[in-house]
């Protein structure tokens, strides 16, 4: 009985290792349009190949150091490389050391013709991205340093070619989606798919993920932004429109730190048409990252929080009843009006503060009603590199946001009218 009980319980442990490899296999497939790619030759100048030649590629963020060898043809493939700056180093038996750096993007392809001497390397030909599809790449300096209103680093794909902002599709609106709606190549905004580290993170209306204000917050963790717009490769599928992608940063074999806060408001606006007076505004964001090693060469953390406080008056306009009407002088005759209504107007309908409309039964009422924002944002990246030379990436992220529109209007006339929440 003992033993045939210990069988099951080896049966089964062998049968979970080999469905936790394949499911590790089926994540690490599906993770490889996430990092770049360099591949090439590696010849004399006759053009013979070099086949005892050893590569040697070193991140120059986390120093990690990945080693290729040659084909019996002279070439060479290294794949899911992070998007970072790295240097290349050749070194091969007679010929001199031979080294390049290059910056990594995501999705794409980096090919090298390295021809070596017995003094000193000639040349490479380096082409970026050798696929059929039209793409654009952000960096991540780009990204923390451009202008953008909420530091959105979404806004960044209207400044490819053939994105532009859907004009009648504004963001913000719970029934399209919180996120910037753009059109890619002529495509609707819901035919685009958004990813992150290679995992699409599109809403639940199919849209850009953003929070409750509109924006995408955490563009410090950002290390590229790309934009395929059309004739993408293969391993991006799912969607009919454009490719939106970002890749999250990693950690360094240093530490470093950064702190920011960035602060708007009404001080030197101007006044809107319709405003009686210039409605309150006030929006502050802040926050930091910071990165470093946690094992030495071999786990590297990194994490990010942002923060934004917003208070924005919005001016609206509304029709109430004139006082002339209130008493039941209407211009059509004198009427009676019932003692209930009348409290009721007076309690939820203020008088007119603008001029009268129509025969006068009627006037407009402008005010300002603030809408408060409180947004958070949290990032965590952790990679490990494993003694088979392999990487394990981990990464979680958190955001929580609310927006409460305060009526001026009704609260001024009941002071416990309730505000209305959204999250996302």
């Amino acid at each position: 009985m003992t033993t045939a009980l210990a069988s099951k319980v080896k049966a089964r442990l062998v049968l979970a290792l080999v469905t936790l490899l394949f499911c590790t296999r089926i994540l690490a497939v599906h993770a490889q349009g996430t990092g770049g790619t360099i591949s090439g030759t590696i010849a004399t100048r006759t053009g013979s190949s070099i086949s005892n030649a050893r590569l040697y590629i070193r991140n120059l963020v986390t120093q990690e150091t990945t080693t290729s060898t040659v084909n019996q043809d002279g070439g060479f493939v290294v794949d899911n490389l992070s998007p970072a700056k790295y240097e290349i180093t050749v070194a091969a038996p007679g010929f001199a050391v031979w080294k390049t750096t290059t910056t990594i993007q995501a999705g794409a392809n980096q090919i090298l013709k390295i021809v070596l001497e017995g003094q000193v390397p000639t040349a490479e030909e380096s082409h970026q991205d050798k696929t059929s599809g039209v793409s654009g790449v952000v960096s991540g300096k780009s990204v923390t340093e451009l202008p953008l209103n909420g530091r959105s680093a979404s806004d960044l794909a209207a400044l490819e070619p053939g994105v532009a902002s859907a004009r009648t599709q504004t963001s913000g609106q719970a029934q399209r989606g919180f996120g910037n709606q753009m059109t890619i190549s002529g495509g609707r905004p819901r035919q685009n798919d958004s990813r992150l580290d290679g995992i699409s993170v599109n809403d639940y209306s199919n849209g850009p993920p953003a929070s409750a204000l509109g924006v995408s917050l955490g563009s410090d963790a950002v290390e590229q932004f790309t934009v395929l717009t059309s004739n993408y490769p293969a391993q991006y599928g799912r969607s009919s429109g454009g490719i939106i992608g970002a890749s999250t940063r990693s950690g360094t074999d240093h530490f470093h730190g950064s702190a920011f806060e960035y602060l708007r408001n009404s001080a030197l606006d101007a006044r809107n048409f319709f405003d009686k007076e210039k409605p309150a505004f006030h929006r502050n964001q802040f926050g930091g990252s910071a990165s470093g090693p946690i094992w030495e060469k071999r786990t590297f953390i990194f994490g990010d929080y942002e923060g934004l406080r917003q208070s924005q008056g919005i001016t609206q306009v509304a029709t109430v009843p004139s006082a002339a009407a209130r008493e039941g002088n209407l211009s059509t005759g004198k009427v009676t009006p019932d003692a209930t209504i009348q409290s009721f107007l007076n309690a939820f309908y203020p008088l007119p503060n603008g001029s009268l409309l129509g025969a006068g039964d009627t006037g407009i009422f402008t005010f300002a009603g603030q809408t408060v924002t409180p947004e958070n944002y949290f990032t965590v990246k952790v990679d490990h590199k494993s003694a088979l030379s392999s990487w394990l990436r981990l990464a979680h992220q958190f955001r929580q946001s609310e927006r409460l529109h305060q009526d001026a209007m009704l609260r001024r006339a009941k002071s416990n009218y309730p505000s209305r929440k959204s999250g996302a």
